[in-house]
């Protein structure tokens, strides 16, 4: 499948010094909330050394995840593969998200479509790969503690090489997730708010993560809040994740992962368009 590169105009960034600066006019803002972590990184996952591609990830604490408005689908209503900036706090781009998908699934099933996301960087070479199968009645939070209801997904990096899986939890009220290694031990848990809301009443939708003994926050994914008319008339969503320094590239990969099984799950939602 042809995929459609990133937008023009943007160049691979160097090393970012002063990545935690302040985003200039027009950026999107840096993060959600203030949250400072005291990490104890374990020990490296999927084996040792960076993933090709992945070593900007080494140097910054956050990203942003920045969804690319798709015209045909405010004017249409006609679902299109997804696609995403990543930029760091100064607004530049450092990697593209372009979904792949099957038509048919897209049109009946919304959301709850199977998916690949292919993430590359800005010389167009794939860095990594998120997958998700399709499962027909997955997504039920009481009904997760089974596997075959639950959703899951898988993270290559380098493609070809999966280096951890990321898996809806049962829980009552609240999103549970999971990170796990390749054995399926567990590397993190997340948690979201007991309702999931998507007004600027609410303001940003934060998803804590925490070790597996949830005795310490160790990152934070959260959906910002974009504007009335972005919200009600497109599903085009701005994400930010943090996660400590020193943490490892994989760890940081697994969190990509999550922001966007978060965002199928609760935030791909059909608006109305017309």
């Amino acid at each position: 499948m042809a995929q459609q590169g990133p937008p023009p105009g943007y160049g691979q960034p160097g090393a970012p010094p002063g990545y935690n600066q302040a985003p200039p006019d027009g950026a999107p803002k840096p993060d959600a909330g203030t949250h400072q972590y005291q990490y104890q990184p374990p020990a490296p996952i999927g084996g040792a050394g960076c993933p090709p591609g992945l070593e900007y990830l080494t140097q910054v604490d956050q990203i942003l995840i920045k969804q690319v408005i798709e015209l045909i689908e405010i004017f249409t209503g006609w679902e299109t593969n997804n696609r995403f900036r990543v930029l760091n706090t100064l607004g530049q781009q450092v990697y593209f998200i372009q979904e792949e998908t099957d038509c048919m699934q897209r049109q009946c099933c919304g959301p709850g479509r199977g998916f690949i996301l292919h993430v590359t960087d800005n010389n167009q070479q794939e860095v990594m790969r998120i997958e998700r199968p399709f499962k027909c009645c997955a997504g039920c939070p009481w009904c997760a503690g089974d596997g075959c209801c639950a959703w899951e997904l898988s993270v290559e990096a380098p493609v070809g090489n999966v280096i951890g899986y990321v898996r809806q939890e049962c829980s009552s009220w609240k999103p549970k997730f999971k990170l796990m290694d390749t054995d399926k031990q567990d590397l993190a848990i997340i948690e979201g708010p007991c309702c999931v809301c998507n007004s600027p009443c609410c303001g940003d939708v934060e998803f804590p993560v925490y070790d597996p003994g949830k005795n310490q926050e160790i990152g934070m994914l959260a959906k910002q809040w974009t504007g009335a008319l972005s919200e009600y008339f497109t599903d085009a969503d701005n994400f930010c994740v943090k996660f400590p320094l020193d943490m490892d590239v994989r760890m940081k990969a697994l969190y990509f992962g999550a922001m966007m099984l978060i965002d199928f799950m609760y935030f791909e939602q059909k608006k109305n368009n017309n």
